[in-house]
């Protein structure tokens, strides 16, 4: 019992001395209890920054041409091959033309004897003329002769035209290149018979397919929203994944006004020089185009902005809530049209569960 007592005289001053305690200690000791959070700041400066639009595009090569003879036949030469550079008029296949040349000499033996016929008959009108005016022959013998002058001359036409059909035949059954370019496809060997007029080569469309990637068309798909702030000639920026480092300007270069009836969406060209041809048709690449930019405007990171509408600002090692409105913004950037100003520190990370007025600690600034 004796124990108990001493016991319960320890614990009730110990009460009494925690209850003298100055007000000032406490406050102090809960300050000390509330550690201060981490973050990382930035302090705000005025620079400039663009609004981007970001699109996958597909790649085509500006110029690509199907090459088959317009006449049907045995291929006899193909002097290319699959990937082959080639100028412009150079000699890229011939067709056998034996056939042809032997209908050519059969027409020039036509001509020269429409020709001989015709001059028998120009005669023959010039003696019947003279014996007209003399009365030495009766209308119906004249107009006979007329007639057959006029026969004879009609043949002359006929075979000069059989001629030129089979020259053009000659002509067309040798292949040169209508522009510089690239052979993309080769799709008959020499030996094949082809005919023009049974569809061609199928699916393939050409003996060969020439293409011109020097400059190369990006095909983008762009919605009713942001096909209004497109513009021919606004510059564009194209990225391959293959090569992160580089950038490919080009310009816009058509802008389709009517909506494709199944995706509602606008096609738009841009057009970018290829010089080194890195750019491969069929292939695909992002575009990025600038729709607006402003210069001297207050900048931020896009991390220091919570729920669009405010920002977290450091001011005597507190976390000072600040109300913000927001310009122009892009992936990273966010321009601030009110409630900072210039060399503002802002909090950039460790901002999320911050309240207004936590303690914070610096980890590190930029600026």
């Amino acid at each position: 019992m004796k124990k108990l007592t001493q016991v319960m005289i320890v614990l009730m001053a110990v009460i009494g001395l925690l209850s003298c305690q100055p007000p000032a200690e406490k406050e102090q000791a809960a300050e000390q209890s509330i550690a201060a959070a981490p973050v990382w700041i930035v302090e705000v400066q005025r620079q400039s920054i663009s609004e981007k639009l970001t699109f996958t595009g597909s790649i085509e090569a500006v110029r690509k041409m199907n090459i088959t003879p317009d006449i049907g036949g045995k291929i006899d030469k193909i002097y290319v091959e699959e990937g082959d550079s080639v100028r412009e008029g150079q000699l890229l296949m011939e067709l056998d033309t034996r056939a042809i040349r032997l209908q050519l000499d059969q027409t020039q033996a036509g001509l020269a004897a429409s020709e001989a016929n015709h001059m028998d008959a120009r005669i023959n009108k010039e003696r019947m003329e003279r014996l007209s005016r003399e009365n030495a022959v009766s209308d119906q013998q004249f107009e006979k002769t007329l007639l057959a002058y006029e026969a004879a001359e009609a043949q002359v036409q006929q075979a000069r035209a059989a001629l030129k059909l089979v020259l053009h035949q000659l002509d067309v059954s040798i292949l040169k290149a209508p522009f510089s370019g690239i052979v993309a496809s080769k799709n008959a060997e020499v030996g094949d018979v082809i005919n023009p007029m049974m569809g061609g080569l199928g699916a393939a469309g050409g003996v060969l397919i020439l293409m011109d990637f020097s400059r190369v068309n990006i095909l983008i798909d762009v919605s009713h929203q942001d096909i209004v702030r497109l513009k021919k000639g606004q510059p564009a920026v194209v990225k391959l994944s293959v090569y992160p480092e580089r950038e490919f300007l080009g310009k816009v270069s058509i802008i389709n006004f009517a909506a494709d009836p199944i995706t509602r969406k606008f096609r738009v060209e841009i057009q970018a020089p290829n010089p080194d041809g890195v750019l491969r048709p069929n292939s695909f690449g992002e575009v990025v185009i600038d729709v607006n930019s402003h210069d001297n405007a207050l900048v931020i990171p896009q991390s220091a902005v919570l729920e669009n509408s405010y920002v977290f600002v450091m001011k005597n090692n507190q976390a000072v809530r600040t109300a913000v409105k927001l310009g122009l913004q892009n992936t990273s950037q966010v321009e601030v049209l009110e409630g900072l100003t210039d060399g503002d520190r802002v909090i950039v990370r460790g901002n999320y569960g911050l309240e207004d007025g936590s303690p914070v600690i610096v980890k590190e600034e930029q600026k």
